[in-house]
């Protein structure tokens, strides 16, 4: 129904998955990645981080399509240790949320949420309020059920796609992209999205992100080059980078909004 759910096509969607396993293939110059194995639990958040042409979209684009083997990387993607042969012809399984979203039906907040949640055999009547909820806790403006789709703002669409990957989606991965871009809140909505018990594969350049994700894959030479704990950090740093982000967030709004420092 929009562009951030990426049908592949597998097993039921609606079995969850307990740990998505990457296995290392090779780095752009065709020697092994460094990193032969990572995985990702349920409820667990894996950061990718490295500059710029560094393998990230490319590591983002084996997980959407559960690569086994078949891409310019030669990574495999396995789910529960079942690799993409296993999941054909049902359910979406991954979901992912890119930079550029938007909406193709034409209609209301209320309407898609109904016909999504009937399409996953779900009680839209039940889950429409709490999807509406978390969604105003995520964006600046407010979005109410007889929005029409197409007028919502590029924040508050992908808030509202956020709150229904956590809320309604049946897929059992998440992929982010760069969320730090989305114009919503997003360390609430990195939060609501570990709180949906499924892995998460985030990347980003945002500090705060990358110390709230539970490791980091440091990209390079498009392979895995390393994986940091972020136990591994110092104490007391996440905090005050917290804090220094909501001293910028703050002089943001105030700009945003026409006054003066």
């Amino acid at each position: 129904m929009f562009e951030i759910i990426n049908e592949k096509r597998g097993r039921s969607a609606a079995e969850s998955v307990k740990v998505l396993t990457l296995v290392g293939g090779t780095q752009k110059d065709g020697s092994p990645e460094p990193i032969g194995k990572l995985q990702v639990l349920a409820g667990e958040c894996l950061a990718v981080v490295g500059p710029t042409g560094s393998g990230k979209s490319q590591l983002l684009s084996d997980i959407e399509q559960l690569a086994f083997g078949d891409t310019v990387s030669g990574r495999q993607v396995r789910l529960d240790g079942n690799t993409a042969e296993d999941f054909l012809h049902t359910g979406g399984i991954v979901a992912q949320l890119s930079q550029k979203t938007g909406f193709i039906m034409d209609g209301t907040v209320h309407d898609f949420l109904a016909l999504h949640a009937e399409s996953r055999g779900k009680n839209g009547k039940d889950l429409i309020e709490t999807v509406l909820s978390i969604t105003n806790t995520l964006c600046g403006e407010p979005v109410f059920p007889e929005s029409r789709l197409q007028l919502l703002s590029g924040g508050q669409s992908r808030a509202l796609m956020i709150a229904d990957i956590a809320c309604i989606s049946d897929a059992p991965v998440v992929l982010i992209d760069e969320i730090e871009n989305a114009g919503i809140d997003k360390h609430n909505a990195l939060d609501v999205l570990v709180k949906s018990h499924k892995p998460v594969i985030m990347s980003t350049h945002d500090p705060v992100l990358i110390l709230m994700a539970d490791k980091r894959v440091v990209m390079k030479n498009g392979g895995m080059e390393n994986v940091i704990q972020s136990s591994d950090d110092a104490p007391g740093c996440l905090s005050e980078l917290r804090a220094m982000d909501a001293q910028l967030t703050a002089a943001r709004e105030r700009l945003r909004r026409g006054k003066t420092l």
